[in-house]
């Protein structure tokens, strides 16, 4: 967190919520529960004793103001805050101060994906991919792609995309026998049904999961749009059929979500750039700040393995998504 170091050693600078909870201490106390988060990553924090009316109520998305100590808690930092209030006018900071973003601008993804939907030469998958994104445009230009895990930033959804897509582009220059237009398809529907599965703001921060998000998840709502979409539009029921199997089987195997294993040569394909896209944008986050020859901390979305920083390339380079003829 990119917090201020006082001269007594307590922290002080801006957040924003990602989440809070009212809770009750075991000495029958209330307190409060943040997740807290910049540009620079996430935090755990309490407000213990906490009094609505001495210290006014929060919400996610809000942008605060702490000042609070950091220690240890079970292999994490926590902040203990002591001070807390909401930014005023005079702070002159804005929620997309604090908010990390894509590497690239959401319009310039969104309109490098359009025009790779729009070179297909399957009329009926083209026509589908562009009908779906053009009426989702709005919410794709701020949307994270996970609440918590890989690309949960402000562009998320659409660098996640356009990076498996551009993954989906180099595989079929190697095996040409791939349906490029089916496999390219599948990748820039499978996650679309995050728009729903997710709460978010136009910050491009989700706060959790919405009901139907819990219920159903985003692949089966996603196989569902496809299939109301390609009624109305007329699309086949063999290629509709298999886009909506390549969005229910993603996530490779029941245990990780898949309601199918993948089937068919570009399912296959997709599920496993997914996974090699979300594993690399999380090995790289965990090892942000690690020093040479040193471990990370253990990472829940990699089976709590500690990873290794040996310092041989530079983590912080770019994303190399968009060529300079295409910006």
């Amino acid at each position: 967190m990119n917090f201020s170091v006082l001269d007594n050693g307590k922290v002080d600078g801006f957040a924003i919520v990602k989440s809070v909870d009212v809770k009750t201490s075991s000495k029958g106390d209330t307190y409060l529960d943040f997740t807290l988060g910049d540009k620079s990553g996430e935090i755990n924090a309490k407000l213990w004793q906490y009094n609505k009316a001495e210290h006014g109520e929060f919400s996610a998305n809000d942008v605060i103001k702490i000042r609070g100590t950091i220690s240890p808690y079970n292999g994490a930092d926590q902040l203990r805050i002591e001070r807390i209030r909401h930014s005023a006018p005079g702070d002159e900071i804005s929620v997309e101060d604090l908010v990390k973003s894509a590497e690239y601008s959401p319009e310039l993804m969104f309109d490098t994906l359009i025009k790779i939907a729009e070179n297909m030469a399957d009329g009926e998958l083209k026509l589908i991919v562009t009908e779906i994104y053009k009426d989702s445009k709005e919410k794709l230009l701020f949307w994270p792609a996970a609440y918590k895990l890989h690309h949960a930033m402000r562009g998320g959804l659409l660098m996640h995309t356009l990076s498996i897509v551009r993954l989906c582009e180099r595989v079929c220059e190697i095996y040409s026998f791939i349906d490029k237009d089916l496999l390219i398809s599948g990748a820039m529907l499978h996650d679309i049904s995050k728009l729903e599965e997710y709460v978010a703001s136009e910050s491009g921060t989700a706060s959790g999961y919405s009901v139907k998000g819990n219920l159903l998840g985003h692949l089966t709502m996603g196989a569902e749009k496809v299939g109301k979409y390609a009624e109305k539009l007329g699309v086949s029921d063999e290629k509709t059929t298999l886009i909506k199997h390549m969005i229910l089987s993603h996530h490779g195997v029941p245990e990780f979500g898949a309601a199918v294993r993948p089937m068919f040569i570009e399912a296959e394909i997709l599920s496993e750039l997914d996974l090699l896209d979300s594993r690399i944008y999380e090995m790289r986050d965990a090892l942000s700040g690690v020093k040479k020859d040193e471990f990370s901390h253990p990472v829940w979305a990699l089976e709590n393995r500690k990873l290794f920083n040996h310092q041989r390339a530079n983590l912080d380079g770019s994303t190399k998504l968009i060529t300079t003829e295409e910006n």
